[in-house]
């Protein structure tokens, strides 16, 4: 691959199709997201399939996700809110409010599998760039890092 070919996915779908954000081709979990079989489905890599890239850069690595997961809950919220206000409207002489947090609870319920995901996806790709010439260079060494003793120890 020479310095010119552009990559397949672009930051933005790499992102939200969880995808390694070093090369942007391999997947980050092990099993697709189907919410019908939901067991197992924050399974990682341990690393990228394609390029090497390890998933887990140091121990409890991942905590981190929550504000990221919590962030854009707030977002979705805000955003249904103003939906809402805008399509229905909020009243003090009815309980269209309570429908409002009805919707929104079941909503990020719904939705918490695939945030969660998204969550990791997006620290993940914080944290290791994009390298266009991938398959020329060798994924950064993080087992200094890492301590066995300790991993999923939570």
């Amino acid at each position: 691959m020479d310095d010119t070919q552009q990559a397949k996915r672009s930051y933005l779908s790499a992102m939200m199709g969880c995808y390694c954000p070093r090369c942007r081709e391999g997947r980050l979990f092990e099993k697709p997201l189907k919410l019908h079989k939901l067991s197992g489905f924050m399974k990682m890599n341990k690393s990228c399939p394609v390029c090497g890239q390890p998933t887990e850069i140091e121990v409890g690595f991942f905590y981190g996700t929550g504000y990221v997961s919590y962030a854009i809950s707030v977002a979705i919220s805000v955003a249904t809110a103003i939906a809402w206000w805008i399509f229905i409207g909020f009243s003090l002489h009815d309980n269209r409010f309570v429908y409002w947090l009805l919707f929104n609870s079941i909503l990020l319920i719904v939705l918490q599998p695939w945030l969660m995901r998204l969550a990791r996806s997006l620290w993940l790709s914080w944290f290791v760039k994009y390298d266009p010439n991938w398959r020329e260079n060798q994924p950064p060494d993080f087992s200094e890092r890492l301590n066995k003793d300790q991993a999923n120890n939570w």
